[in-house]
C-alpha cells in the first residue's frame, strides 16, 4: 500500500514537470493545412523554454513551393489537485472521527 502511494505521488510530480503543449501537433497540422491549402510533408514539435512549444510543419503549397510554418503554443496547465476528498475537521482539531 505504501509503495502504491509513493508511486502515485511520484507520478503526479512527474506530470507537473512534463507538461504538454496546449495545442496538439495534429491540431497544428490541421490549422496549417487549412491556412495554406497545401500538402503536409512532415511535422514535429520542439520545446521552447519551460512553458512554450513550437510545432514545425513542412508544407508543399499549391504553387509548388515548400514552406516551413511554425506554430507556437503555450504549455497546458496541469490539473489542480482535488481537495474535495479531504475530511476537514469542524473544530480545528484532528481529522479522526469521534464516536
Amino acid at each position: 500500500m505504501v509503495w502504491l502511494l509513493a508511486l502515485s505521488a511520484g507520478g503526479n510530480a512527474w506530470a507537473v514537470q512534463s507538461s504538454e503543449p496546449a495545442m496538439t501537433l495534429e491540431q497544428a497540422v490541421s490549422q496549417v493545412q487549412h491556412e495554406t491549402g497545401g500538402k503536409v510533408l512532415s511535422a514535429s514539435t520542439v520545446r521552447r523554454g519551460r512553458s512554450s512549444f513550437e510545432h514545425r510543419v513542412k508544407v508543399l503549397t499549391p504553387t509548388g513551393h515548400v514552406r516551413v510554418v511554425t506554430v507556437t503554443t503555450e504549455a497546458s496547465k496541469a490539473p489542480a489537485p482535488d481537495d474535495s476528498t479531504k475530511n476537514p475537521s469542524s473544530d480545528g482539531g484532528s481529522n479522526k472521527e469521534k464516536h
